[in-house]
């Protein structure tokens, strides 16, 4: 076997590819959620047990939140592999986080719905970097903007001559009110008429 095979790839090719992976999707905002979606669809259906009893939560939430629960791991999975309908995805999360409260116990108790709130705004808020080229790599700091100019002392403005004023061309005399309205200089004291 060469060097090169499948077989030989350590733990750090992985792990730069995973990042390279994640850096290309809202990961974040898509593990939000579908951890999130867990609680509110889990924890209707739980019950503890303490001995010989069990504490179960007898409530009408049951399929309203593993529809949402669902949901929202579906929608984290979008925000993963379907990248382009990240702000739908992730506007979709907050809305289901939103109606998971009256409907889902809480949320799943806020646990769930503070998950979903923050990946649904995290996906809806991603959004992809510019690649950089690694030819420009080294010349990039030689690109970078110059420094702004220093400020010119207050002694130094009162050197400098005002703009002349464009002068009348020779042969081509005007009448004084022949386009009085035309521009500022020649309108009622600088000022012009709506009508």
């Amino acid at each position: 076997m060469s060097a090169e095979s499948i077989g030989s790839r350590g733990f750090t090719y992985w792990r730069l590819r995973f990042r390279a992976w994640r850096g290309n999707r809202p990961f974040w905002g898509g593990l939000f959620t579908m951890i999130g979606g867990l609680p509110i669809a889990y924890l209707p259906y739980a019950d503890m047990r303490l001995g010989n009893m069990t504490i179960a939560m007898a409530t009408t939430a049951g399929a309203g939140s593993l529809i949402i629960g669902v949901l929202l791991v579906t929608l984290g999975l979008t925000m993963w592999f379907q990248s382009a309908v990240r702000v739908f995805a992730g506007v979709a999360a907050i809305v289901l986080a939103l109606v998971s409260i009256p409907v889902a116990n809480l949320g799943g108790f806020g646990i769930g719905l503070i998950c979903a709130l923050v990946g649904g705004g995290l996906s809806a808020a991603w959004a992809p970097g510019v690649p950089v080229d690694e030819a420009a790599g080294e010349g990039a700091l030689a690109a970078a903007p110059a420094p702004a100019a220093e400020p010119v002392p207050a002694h130094e403005v009162a050197m400098i001559e005002p703009l002349a004023l464009p002068e009348q061309r020779d042969g081509q005399e005007q009448a004084p009110n022949e386009h009085a309205t035309e521009t500022t200089i020649d309108a009622n004291g600088g000022r012009n008429s709506a009508g």
